[in-house]
């Protein structure tokens, strides 16, 4: 049901894909796929949840954010961040234990 690497975020009009609590292309978080990518219907009404709940995130002020030097494999290449919250909480992090997100693997089929 879950598809794709990370989730994808955007700040300021630039587009950043979120690691969560991974390492490049090693581990990172998966999320629900929205539109022609998720594979049925429920998946596209958990896709917009997810989505609303990292917009709330995002709205937040204070944040963080720190580029791990790489980017995504898509031909945008966005870059593969962290984005921290005030209290040092990782927003990735906050969308796993929310059950929002969980963990990719690339051993592990989607």
């Amino acid at each position: 049901m879950f598809a794709g690497l990370i989730i994808s975020a955007s700040l300021s009009g630039q587009n950043m894909r979120l690691l969560g609590e991974g390492i490049p292309f090693v581990t990172g978080i998966d999320t629900p796929e929205i539109g022609s990518h998720a594979k049925c219907i429920k998946e596209r009404k958990l896709a917009l949840i997810a989505k609303g709940r990292l917009e709330e995130l995002l709205a937040e002020k204070g944040l963080r954010i720190v580029l791990s030097g790489a980017v995504d494999k898509t031909l945008s290449h966005r870059p593969l961040v962290n984005i921290y919250r005030t209290n040092g909480e990782k927003i990735g992090k906050k969308l796993l234990t929310e059950g929002f997100a969980r963990t990719w693997s690339p051993k592990r089929p989607n």
